[in-house]
C-alpha cells in the first residue's frame, strides 16, 4: 500500500511538472507575460493557424486533466471515483485521438521537412524572430512529454472507429481552417503549401493523414504492449 501511494505521488509530481512546462511553453508561444519574440504574428488567424500551437494547447489540456485526477486521488479520496468517472474518459480520448498522433506528427513532420529544406516549414528569417529555445518548445520537447505520459499512465483507448473518427474530424476541421485562411487572407500557414500545385497539395494532405493514422495505431499498440507486460509482472 505504501509503495502504491508513493508511486501515485511520483506520477502526480511528474504530471504537475509536465503541466508547468506545457503551460510555460504555451504562454511563451503566445508572448505572455513578456514577449520573447521580436515580432508577433499578427497575420490572419494568428497562432491559431499553426498545428504546433494547437498541439501545445492539447498537451496543456491533457496535463491539466491529469493533475485534476491525481489531486482528487491524493487529497480528496472520497471524490476520486466521481472525478475519475467524469474526467478519465475525456483525458484518455484526448491522449489517444489527438495528443499522441498529432504531437508525434508535429515533431516528425517538422524536423523531417526542416532537414530536407527548412525554407519549406521554418524559413531562416524566423531565427531573427523566435529564439532557438522557443522553437524547441514547439517542435522538440513535445516528443519526450508524449512518451513520459505513455510510460507513467495507462490510457484506455476508445473503440478504434471512435478514435479514428475523432482524429479524422480534427484533421478535416484543421485543413478547412487553413484553406479558409488562404482564401480570405491569401496566405499559407506553411511555406511548403505555397510551392505545391493542387495535385501536390492533395497528395501532401493525404500522406499527412495516413501518417497520423499510423501514429494513432502506434500509440494504441504501444499502450497495449507496455501495460500488458506490466500487468503480467504484477501477477
Amino acid at each position: 500500500m505504501v509503495l502504491a501511494v508513493r508511486g501515485q505521488r511520483a506520477v502526480a509530481l511528474l504530471h504537475f511538472l509536465c503541466l508547468l512546462w506545457a503551460t510555460f511553453a504555451l504562454t511563451q508561444n503566445l508572448g505572455f507575460p513578456n514577449p520573447v519574440r521580436k515580432e508577433q504574428d499578427q497575420s490572419y488567424g494568428g497562432q491559431w493557424k499553426y498545428l504546433t500551437f494547437l498541439n501545445q494547447l492539447l498537451q496543456t489540456l491533457l496535463y491539466l486533466l491529469c493533475v485534476i485526477i491525481d489531486a482528487a486521488a491524493l487529497f480528496v479520496p472520497s471524490q476520486e471515483k466521481r472525478v475519475s468517472s467524469l474526467v478519465l474518459p475525456i483525458r484518455d480520448f484526448i491522449f489517444s485521438a489527438y495528443v499522441f498522433p498529432v504531437g508525434l506528427f508535429v515533431a516528425v513532420a517538422f524536423w523531417g521537412l526542416y532537414a530536407y529544406d527548412r525554407e519549406l516549414v521554418y524559413p531562416k528569417e524566423l531565427d531573427n524572430i523566435n529564439p532557438d529555445w522557443l522553437n524547441h518548445t514547439m517542435h522538440t520537447t513535445i516528443l519526450p512529454l508524449l512518451f513520459i505520459e505513455l510510460v507513467i499512465c495507462s490510457h484506455k483507448y476508445p473503440p478504434r472507429w471512435k478514435g479514428i473518427l475523432g482524429l479524422t474530424l480534427f484533421a478535416v476541421i484543421y485543413l478547412s481552417w487553413i484553406m479558409w485562411i488562404h482564401l480570405v487572407a491569401g496566405i499559407w500557414a506553411y511555406p511548403v503549401l505555397g510551392v505545391l500545385g493542387v495535385l501536390g497539395k492533395a497528395v501532401f494532405f493525404s500522406v499527412a493523414m495516413c501518417i497520423m493514422f499510423i501514429f494513432y495505431f502506434t500509440g494504441e499498440q504501444l499502450t497495449k504492449w507496455l501495460w500488458a507486460r506490466r500487468r503480467k509482472k504484477c501477477m
